[in-house]
């Protein structure tokens, strides 16, 4: 996951480059092959047909490019504005946009190269190969700037809740795959002979601790017989001065450089290691939907649905775990993460705060918590009471007439649709 987080990194520029690297290689090989061994062969069109199609497909290409972009990045703003700047990124760097930018790159550069070999070194014929090759790329071109204008319909408010919601379970798969039943595991105390011996600082411009590779850390701090305390959690933003961890009881020190790698920042919040992330843009969604400047609870209620599954899931899984130990058994790296009720919080606080006066917000979120219940196990039922009687106290709050009160009170996992039977208390 650590050297995923890289590579998506290093691909946003090496996807287009490769593409126009391949383009060039292509039109200063192909068409010297075809003079030398395959001379004989020719396309059956005039040599004035072939440079206007080729001028035709050089021109049209960069002029499809930036149309094609400039509408994505417009589409992207205004998809930002509507749900949460926080998209932006991720948005942008979509693989389909970057394998979209390289092949028109490449098409638009591949011509240019056949045009110049048209009737060069008194080669009257057209290129049969470099017309051939012109033609793949244009299809290949019609292919991506399809699949583009599929993908940009993923912005549609429905699909990007999904698609939010997508990448909140692949994370809550990858790095929590262990059911509970029993209370959560509370980190190991580091034991209090443990001397500090080390602590590393953060220098430099703010940053956002993107992922932490958890198995070197254990390495380096088995090396050194050290306890390793990670001060800092994923999704935690670093200023000058904020100590990043913490190393106990080292036998020497450990070189900085090598903890500064075991710890990926970046310039925004990713999915890597961030089950919170999710919840964090379903809310911005959410909250974005119940201002007064768009009024749509309908969607905080859809982002409601996506936030309930991730919940549900989290819900069944150990959190907290955030001892670490070797091979041997010994305690080696000692994690920050969140527990239940900070995930509850973060799913339940700011929506109700700012859909107070929703009637179908409520409704929602008195069905989702009352469904937690039924479903997680009891556990994990205090949190979620305690906040059924926030909402409840929220409700009594915010609608002075007692019918208004005991209509927000109904649970409706529509909002306002199928109320169910008997459940309007507060």
């Amino acid at each position: 996951m650590f050297r995923r987080t890289w590579l998506k990194v290093f691909s946003f520029w090496s996807i287009p480059v490769a593409y126009a690297f391949g383009a060039l290689v292509l039109g200063w090989t192909l068409p010297r092959l075809e003079v030398h061994y395959f001379g004989g062969l020719g396309f059956p069109i005039q040599v004035d047909s072939a440079r206007a199609i080729f001028s035709s497909v050089s021109s049209g290409m960069i002029a499809l490019t930036g149309i094609v972009f400039s509408l994505a990045f417009v589409m992207t703003q205004f998809s930002a504005a509507s749900y949460s700047p926080r998209l932006v990124i991720w948005i942008a760097q979509d693989p389909v946009l970057q394998h979209a930018m390289g092949i028109f790159t490449a098409t638009f550069l591949y011509a240019l190269f056949a045009l110049a070999w048209v009737e060069r070194e008194n080669y009257v014929k057209v290129p049969f190969v470099a017309v051939a090759v012109t033609f793949m790329y244009l299809m290949a071109s019609v292919l991506i700037l399809l699949r583009l204008i599929q993908r940009l319909s993923l912005l549609q408010v429905t699909r990007v809740l999904r698609a939010t919601g997508d990448r909140g379970r692949e994370v809550i798969e990858d790095i929590q795959p262990l059911s509970a039943t029993e209370a959560d595991a509370i980190g190991d105390d580091i034991p209090h002979q443990l001397p500090v011996t080390q602590t590393l600082i953060h220098s430099g411009r703010p940053r956002v601790i993107q992922a932490v590779n958890v198995p070197a850390l254990v390495s380096l701090a088995a090396k050194t017989g050290a306890v390793i305390e990670m001060i800092a959690g994923v999704g935690d933003t670093l200023v000058e001065g904020t100590p990043l961890l913490r190393v106990h009881g080292a036998s020497k020190p450990i070189r900085e450089w090598r903890l500064r790698r075991a710890i990926q920042t970046g310039e925004e919040r990713t999915f890597e290691q961030d089950p919170k992330y999710a919840i964090r843009l379903l809310v911005d969604i959410a909250i974005r939907a119940l201002s007064p400047a768009v009024n749509d609870p309908t969607t905080a209620v859809q982002a409601l649905d996506e936030i309930e599954d991730l919940l549900r899931r989290l819900g069944t899984r150990r959190l907290n775990t955030g001892a670490i130990r070797d091979g041997k058994g010994a305690l080696r790296v000692v994690m920050t993460l969140p527990t239940w009720e900070d995930l509850v919080m973060l799913a339940f606080d700011e929506i109700r705060f700012y859909g107070a006066t929703s009637v179908q917000v409520m409704r929602r979120m008195k069905a989702l918590g009352n469904d937690l219940i039924e479903g997680l196990p009891e556990i994990r039922h205090p949190a979620l009471r305690h906040y059924l009687d926030r909402i409840d106290a929220t409700i009594i709050r915010s609608f002075a007439d007692v019918e208004e009160q005991k209509d927000a009170a109904v649970q409706d996992r529509q909002g306002l649709g199928v109320p169910r039977r008997g459940s309007a208390t507060v």
